[in-house]
């Protein structure tokens, strides 16, 4: 990391005054960079205000020499998100860098799952990245130069169990930053998604939610038995949880040295992956009328075979290909 540096470059962190976010804005001004520590001070579950976790980090930040400033604007609110850049500006006079690791987290079961419930967790993690991110790239997109980091989450990618809310919102984030990549492209800006491992407060509210080892997990049907190994691989897993093995991940991807965009990474006790959406080559139906119901269950296994696996660049890569794969059957079909 030695070799990483962010010398006069502005990056704002939401979320920053706890866990995650701290660290990267500790390490960010550690390295060079002029920091915003945006923190709206409140819980793990929502609600609740302060100045003083935003403050804290900021202190520590100038304490060592470095540049930083507080914002204490919610990113959950369309003002709040350009209430956010406009401290960047006002400060630091640009904006090169966004992470948008601000959270929250409420567990229970999908059938119990409360409206109120899943508005908090869009409203911080969906919403609050697009108010925060809108602003953000207009700024990067003048300047032609952008790094802007979602922070998503292996419950969105591959489920979790009671966590109905904060997957889908996570998940949102990956199509969020999808678009953001694409449409960042031609202006120098790149996006990409974290999926990070760290046990933190937001862990401790997750047991306060469930409320009990019967809570959430186990009443889904998960088991007695799954829990209790769950819980045993967190503990052997515990020492490498922290955030110190997640903020190398999410420094590199916002650093000058990145040149990955429209891509997912997996940062978890210091094991580190690409995570991605492929298409398997699949079965192509003929040419002369649709398939049946019984044409598909004859080829599912031919459908699901991953060998020779492909990944689209965008949507449109997807029809490309497809209609590829049927010009070539039509022109090897036999004529008449």
């Amino acid at each position: 990391m030695n070799d990483i540096q962010f010398n006069g470059r502005v990056a704002i962190v939401t979320g920053a005054g706890n866990g995650l976010g701290r660290d990267y804005a500790l390490n960010l001004a550690r390295r060079g960079a002029l920091v915003v520590v945006n923190d709206l001070g409140g819980g793990p579950l929502g609600g609740g205000a302060s100045h003083d976790v935003a403050d804290a980090v900021v202190d520590q930040i100038r304490a060592a020499g470095g540049g930083a400033v507080a914002s204490y604007d919610s990113v959950s609110s369309k003002s709040g998100g350009q209430a956010i850049a406009q401290t960047a500006l006002e400060a630091f006079g640009r904006i090169d860098i966004l992470i948008n690791n601000a959270g929250i987290v409420r567990t229970g079961l999908f059938t119990n799952l409360k409206t109120q419930d899943l508005d908090a967790m869009l409203a911080t993690h969906l919403y609050g990245a697009l108010y925060v991110t809108q602003p953000c790239f207009d700024v990067m997109k003048q300047n032609r130069y952008g790094r802007i980091v979602f922070t998503s989450s292996g419950a969105a990618s591959f489920g979790v169990s009671g966590f109905s809310a904060y997957s889908a919102a996570k998940a949102a984030l990956i199509g969020l930053m999808n678009v953001v990549a694409i449409e960042g492209a031609p202006h120098g800006i790149l996006s990409n998604a974290l999926l990070p491992g760290a046990l933190g407060r937001m862990n401790v509210a997750i047991g306060e939610s469930a409320a009990s080892k019967e809570g959430a997990i186990v009443e889904a049907g998960v088991g007695d038995h799954n829990v209790d190994h769950a819980v045993s691989e967190i503990t052997i897993l515990h020492k490498f949880l922290v955030p110190e093995f997640v903020t190398p991940m999410a420094l590199f991807l916002c650093s000058e040295g990145c040149q990955l965009s429209h891509s997912m990474f997996s940062a978890v006790a210091g094991v580190y992956a690409r995570t991605f959406i492929a298409l398997t080559q699949g079965w192509v139906a003929p040419d002369e009328k649709p398939p049946s119901v019984r044409d598909i269950a004859a080829h599912l296994e031919q459908i699901q075979r991953p060998e020779g696996w492909w990944e689209p660049a965008n949507g449109f890569d997807e029809l490309k290909r497809i209609a590829e794969v049927r010009r070539s059957l039509s022109q090897e079909a036999p004529t008449q």
